[in-house]
């Protein structure tokens, strides 16, 4: 049996911590640079300390400073007056000029001193010879390498895991609930199964090519998505042979250390969390090492100037970048927004801040930021710390940041008050500016886009009748009541949006415009890709109402999904909900393995 505040909306089961802001003892990173022709460095260096005096210097009349607690942002200075009354603002004015001029000369003299040191420097290398240059250089990567390799060997701190999960319970008495589960097993098996002999080592299954499969958000590596993913599945249907088969290829195969940009929030919600999920199950060390490994190899994200990480991040390099469409070179609300959990675990776990500073820098930046209508907009640019396009919604692009800040509060054993004051201002803005009911009594969460709310619901926002339920409790105001019936107006909404359909699935996204309702109408939007939002709502229902419905509607979606997508290899998503005679897309998604099934063997328990 599971306990609702265990099991994240996204599937992975991950115990609550107390954790206030932790103290962890102080480590200290270095960064090398490398491959870099020594002459020309010190050149460079050079140039700069001729003219750091002019651009380096601090400006008071330009910028004011924050002190978030964690790290130092610059934030460019609007109003000073405003400023002033802000006691973690530093301004330069009456008695602290004297001191900002003793600041200033110091910083000339050490421009000084280590231009003077630089010119000699250089002196010196000139001197030398090309052959003496190069074995430096050779010299000073060989360095770097046994460095690195040293740093990945370097054994992950023992830490006590607060109680191993485990699975619990045994089989439902129930004859008729039995027989459900067993098929819910057998359709893992089947996915499974033909994962491990078309597919393994892949990161996803192409089920009717029969072959492997992946996509940009993995890069090119196959880095075995669906292993990773699917391992908390298995151990929680009771599949220990295949779990067991997981964890060898993981141990043996497993390698973050290859030339691949991958999507930083897939990596982290698939990987990391997919690693710690089957970790606290088992307790099996292999999987919070290679956690830990992978999360180090994430970090050069945050390597931006308002610490907001880039979208992807090559594997080997650290270089990053954000997705080309995305709003001017903007970072996404839902991806920066979904690390929090495992990374706090994660320094939990070693005993290393970095990880829970980086999530905790977010959060206070997001908190300083005016929000338009209090809704969070989709898109921040990570360089000048500013807004995107003014496009918010609960569905793509912002989900599972509102989700994440509700399990935060969960996961913190209710003492996070900073994330739950967080999601309750949200949801506040969402209901009054984003939900409404339809001439035919269905509640949707509409999109905000430019002042303009436009009435379309997407799959992927159908989550958040979950999410109202799961944060009835400690509602503001004693709101329980409310939030448990607008839980249950979003379930008939999307229940509604997959019995509209020919195959009784739902579309990617569905309108209410005049005389359509919870209706595809874009050819684009009727597929559906084995899903598991509209389910992840049912389960929470049925928790907590224990109402048959639920019960009755996630055993219409499990057998509309038996009947047409399944294939001899596998699993496929199909291309049009709507026409009786579907065409595959001949992906198995290693989120069905993760989630959609998940969720269908744990609603009858």
């Amino acid at each position: 049996m599971t306990t609702p505040a265990l099991l994240p909306l996204s599937g992975r089961r991950i115990p609550p911590l107390n954790l206030g802001p932790p103290s962890f003892p102080h480590h200290r990173a270095t960064l090398r640079l490398s491959e870099k022709f020594i002459l020309l460095l010190i050149l460079s260096a050079f140039i700069t300390l001729c003219f750091g005096a002019f651009f380096f210097l601090p400006d008071s009349s330009k910028h004011k400073r924050f002190d978030l607690g964690l790290e130092d942002v610059l934030i460019p200075h609007v109003d000073a007056g405003k400023g002033a009354k802000n006691p973690g603002v530093f301004l330069i004015h009456g008695p602290d000029e004297h001191r900002h001029r003793e600041e200033e000369e110091r910083l000339r003299n050490k421009i000084r001193a280590d231009h003077e040191k630089a010119l000699e420097e250089a002196k010196e290398k000139l001197k030398k010879s090309r052959e003496e240059i190069q074995a430096e250089i050779q010299t000073e990567k060989n360095k770097v390498v046994q460095e690195m390799k040293t740093k990945e060997k370097k054994p992950v701190p023992a830490a006590p895991i607060p109680n191993l999960i485990g699975t619990h319970g045994g089989d439902p008495e129930d004859n008729d609930l039995r027989e459900k589960r067993e098929k819910i097993k057998e359709m893992m098996k089947h996915a499974w199964d033909n994962y491990r002999i078309y597919g393994w080592g892949h990161n996803e299954l192409r089920p009717i090519a029969r072959k492997g499969h992946s996509t940009n958000i993995f890069g090119s590596s196959q880095m075995g998505a669906t292993i990773v993913d699917a391992l908390d599945t298995l151990y929680i249907m009771g599949l220990h042979d295949e779990f067991r088969d997981g964890q060898k290829w993981i141990e043996n195969n497993l390698d973050f250390s290859v030339n691949s940009e991958v999507s930083v929030f897939e990596v982290n919600i698939r990987f990391i969390g997919g690693l710690l999920a089957a970790y606290y199950l088992s307790g099996e060390e292999i999987f919070k090492i290679k956690a830990v490994q992978l999360a180090e190899k994430l970090l050069p994200a945050f390597n931006t100037p308002t610490g907001i990480p880039w979208a992807m991040v090559n594997l080997k390099s650290g270089v990053g970048r954000n997705w080309g469409w995305a709003s001017a070179g903007s970072s996404i609300l839902a991806e920066f927004g979904t690390l929090h959990m495992e990374f706090v675990h994660l320094s939990y776990l070693t005993g290393n801040p970095v990880y829970y500073k980086k999530v905790m820098h977010i959060r206070k930046l997001l908190q300083k930021m005016d929000r338009p209508n209090g809704l969070y907009p989709n898109y921040l640019n990570p360089r000048t710390g500013r807004w995107g396009q003014y496009h918010t919604s609960v569905g793509g692009l912002g989900d599972s940041f509102y989700e994440y800040l509700l399990k935060a509060w969960l996961m913190s054993d209710k003492t996070d008050h900073e994330a739950r004051k967080m999601y309750d201002d949200a949801i506040e803005a969402i209901e009054k500016h984003l939900i409404r009911k339809s001439r035919g009594g269905l509640t949707f969460i509409g999109e905000w886009k430019n002042g303009h709310l436009e009435k379309k619901m997407g799959h992927l926002a159908c989550f958040a009748g979950g999410m109202f339920v799961l944060g009835a409790d400690g509602s503001r105001m004693d709101q329980a009541g409310h939030y448990l019936e607008l839980g249950a107006e979003i379930a008939r909404t999307c229940h509604e949006s997959y019995d509209r359909t020919a195959l009784k699935l739902g579309p990617e996204s569905f309108k209410f415009d005049g005389a359509v309702e919870a209706v595809a109408v874009r050819q684009a939007e009727k597929y559906y890709i084995l899903r598991p939002e509209v389910i992840e709502t049912y389960w929470y229902l049925w928790r907590f109402t224990h109402d048959p419905r639920y019960r009755e509607w996630g055993w219409e979606a499990a057998l509309a999904i038996e009947k047409y997508c399944r294939v001899n290899g596998g699993f496929s998503g199909v291309k049009d909900v709507y026409s009786s005679t579907p065409m595959h897309d001949d992906v198995q998604q290693s989120f069905f393995l993760a989630e959609t099934l998940k969720l269908e063997t744990v609603r009858d328990s």
